[in-house]
Parts: structure tokens; sequence; C-alpha cells
């Protein structure tokens, strides 16, 4: 029931989503219109970048941070511009608009710089018109009603965040704890095992040498001795099984997924930014060395980009085919990092590993960010 409803509302949220863009659109385009009976020689170019800057706002979602910036401080910089130039227009609307979303989504610098910027237009146009005090101060009075709307739904947002945050937190504290509890009661079977069916059948296959040892000695037939030369190797058998059976009870290895899944967890939830794990291929789980080096490489390229990259989303992407196994770490950083001077130790490191088990590894910038790729054998050969 849950997941109907959860299917049927998708559609909702899409339609919805795409109708506040174009209700976006509208608001910074539509003014525009007012412009056209004017024709100052001076209005048209700032007119068409009023114009041409409104289009990306139909994917600011997707805009990087200092791109959208710079977009909005163009529009409130044009729109506010022609409000001087062609008075009686509905430009300040545009800008209005404008300076709402710089304030919702953007820094503080830029959200700083906007309302400065709409703020000078207004006074300017006071000045150059010799304007009706009353007015300015009234058009004043809408700016910072403005600013007051896009710091609200901002710290809506915030809270949406924290909220999401906070049970993402329960979630993994829930998770922990069941994790443990399962833990505890793999430990007390592991237990149970050893000192139970383990000591049984070592007392078992003792008194079974004993009694073959006996039968020979007592010249009984070949095939009783056989029979019991069996039960002793059975019981043999049994042991080294229930051996296996306790050590892979108190190891309790993870599966690969679930292992990088918390570290891409822990990374989200301690900075704050995106991180995704993403899984290509059917579930080959590899052995142990190559589990231990794709871990641990992974470990290492978040902790650099938390160290050299704060704050940038990551991606982790994880391949898995019949013959090799891949992971690919790789942050958004919106720019081309520069070239480390020198390579550091952990992915040297790593990378030493890697070539041990017939694989490799590779690092280095790319045009968004810094990338880490490592290749290993899903089973070791020999």
């Amino acid at each position: 029931m849950l997941g109907l409803m959860t299917t049927s509302a998708r559609p909702h949220r899409h339609w919805s989503a795409a109708a506040l863009e174009w209700v976006r659109l509208a608001m910074l385009t539509f003014p525009l219109f007012s412009v056209f009976p004017v024709r100052d020689g001076w209005v048209w170019p700032v007119l068409a970048v009023a114009a041409l800057g409104a289009v990306p706002m139909l994917w600011t979602g997707r805009l990087p941070t200092g791109s959208a910036s710079a977009l909005l401080l163009v529009l409130v910089a044009s729109n506010g511009a022609l409000w001087l130039l062609a008075p009686k227009n509905w430009c300040l609307v545009s800008m209005f608009t404008a300076v709402f979303f710089l304030v919702r989504g953007q820094s503080r610098l830029m959200v700083a710089f906007g309302i400065a910027l709409g703020g000078g237009c207004v006074v300017l146009g006071v000045v150059r018109t010799h304007g009706d005090l009353t007015d300015s101060l009234l058009t004043l009075a809408v700016l910072g009603s403005v600013v007051l709307l896009g710091y609200n739904r901002r710290a809506r947002l915030e809270r949406l965040e924290q909220t999401e945050l906070a049970l993402a937190r329960a979630q993994q504290a829930n998770e922990e704890h069941a994790l443990a509890a399962a833990l505890q009661e793999r430990a007390r079977i592991a237990r149970e095992l050893h000192d139970v069916l383990a000591h049984s059948l070592s007392g078992l296959a003792l008194n079974l040498q004993g009694a073959r040892l006996m039968l020979a000695r007592d010249g009984a037939s070949d095939d009783a001795i056989a029979q019991v030369e069996r039960a002793q190797r059975l019981a043999a058998e049994g042991l080294v099984e229930a051996r296996k059976a306790v050590a892979a009870l108190r190891d309790a290895p993870m599966p690969l997924e679930w292992e990088l899944n918390d570290l891409v967890a822990g990374y989200r939830l301690d900075t704050g930014a995106g991180a995704e794990l993403v899984v290509d291929g059917e579930s080959t789980e590899p052995d142990a060395g190559a589990h231990a080096t794709i871990t641990r490489t992974v470990q290492e390229a978040l902790s650099n980009t938390r160290k050299h990259a704060p704050g940038a989303p990551v991606v982790v992407t994880l391949t898995r085919r019949e013959d090799r196994i891949g992971v690919e770490v790789r942050d958004r950083q919106e720019r081309r990092p520069a070239e480390p001077a020198a390579g550091g130790f952990g992915l040297r490191g790593m990378r030493e590993r890697a070539a041990l088990l017939g694989g490799e590894l590779d690092s280095g910038p790319v045009e968004d960010g810094w990338r880490v790729h490592l290749v290993v054998p899903a089973r070791r050969s020999g």
C-alpha cells in the first residue's frame, strides 16, 4: 500500500517541480515585455542580457553553485538597469525575483552583493528622477520583504536537510544496533559450537581411534575395522567443518557492497555533502586480499576528499565482472584541481597493494574534480 502511494506521488512531484520552473522563468521574462515601447539604444543590449540570462533558470537546480550565483547577480543588475533606463516598466518584478532566488539558495557573500545591487538600483532611481520619497521607501520595503521571504524559504530548506540528516543518523544507529545484536548472537552460536559440538566430535574421534586399536589387537575382522575407520574419518571431517563454522561466525565478514555503503554513508553524515554508491554488475565477491584493498582504497580516497575538497559531493562506483572488480571514487569540485606536488603515501601504498594482487590503481585530476580508479582480479590466480 505504501509503495503504491509513493509511486503515485512521484509524477505529481515531478509535475510540480516543472511547473515551478516555468513560473520562475515567467516572473523573470514577462516583465521584460513592458520595456518594448522604449526606443533608447542602451535599452536593447541590456534587455538581451536579461532575456538570455533568464533562460538557464529553467535548470537552476542542475547548475553549479558558482554559475547560478553569477547568473542571478547578472539578472539583478540587468533588470535594475532596465528599470532605470526605461521608467514605468515592470522590471523591478524580475529584479526582486532574482534577489529572492539569490537569498534562498546561494552563499552569504553572493546574497550581500545581490541585496546591495538591488538597493543601489532603487536609491539611484530616486536620485536620478527626484522621485517621491514615499514611493522609494515603499520600493525598499518590498525589497526587504522579498529578502525576508527568501531567508524564510532558506531556513525551511535547511530544516528539511537537518531532518533528513537526523533520520539518516537514526537509521544508521538502528542498523548498527541490529548488526551488534546479530554479531552477539553469532558469537553465542560460535561458543555453543565450540564448547559442545566441537568438543564432542573431538572426543568421539579419540574414542573411535581407541576402538580401532582394540579391534586390531583382538583380531577383529577387516570389515569391522574398516567401519570403525570410516566412522573415525567422518568424525574428524565433522570436527574440521565445525571449526570452520566457528571461525566464520566469529569473523563475520561483511559483503563488499555493504561495507562500501557504510563508508559512503559515513562520509555523507560526517560532511553533510552528497554521496552515493552506484553498483554495476553481478554480486561477485572478491577474496580477502582484494576485499581489503578495495575497502582501504575507498576509505583513503574519501579521507583525501575530506582533507583537500571539504564539502564536495562524491560518487563511488563499484563495477563487478566475472574476472575483475573495479571501484571508482570521484568527487565533484566544479573545477579542475591542480596536480599534486608529490603522491600521497596513502594512495601510494594502495597502488603497491593493488600491484601485488595483479591489479592497478590510478588517481589524478579530471575536468571537475579528482578521480581514483582501482581494478583488481575477482579471485587471486593460483
